[in-house]
């Protein structure tokens, strides 16, 4: 099993990985709704939000929708983001 320190470091690995999962702090986004906010090519997104999924970060709400699911953060995510400013 992965600790919250070891994902800490997975998460600053990546600027893409790190903005998407502080934007899903504030609330409950598309990937749409993320590229837009973010400023980020949806390719990337995309590539981020599988990426923190497989982490166990966040999850997606509409699995069985194949346009427009909406992700949110897990508990597991949230505990990590104070660690995102302790890893340097």
């Amino acid at each position: 099993m992965v600790n919250k320190w070891e994902l800490a470091g997975k998460i600053n690995s990546s600027d893409y990985r790190k903005r998407v999962l502080l934007s899903l702090k504030e609330g409950n986004k598309t990937p749409t709704q993320l590229s837009k906010s973010l400023d980020i090519k949806m390719s990337h997104i995309s590539r981020a939000l599988k990426e923190l999924e497989n982490m166990n970060l966040i999850k997606c709400l509409t699995p069985e929708l194949r346009k427009s699911k909406m992700y949110e953060i897990t508990k597991l995510g949230r505990n990590c983001i104070p660690l995102l400013d302790e890893y340097k």
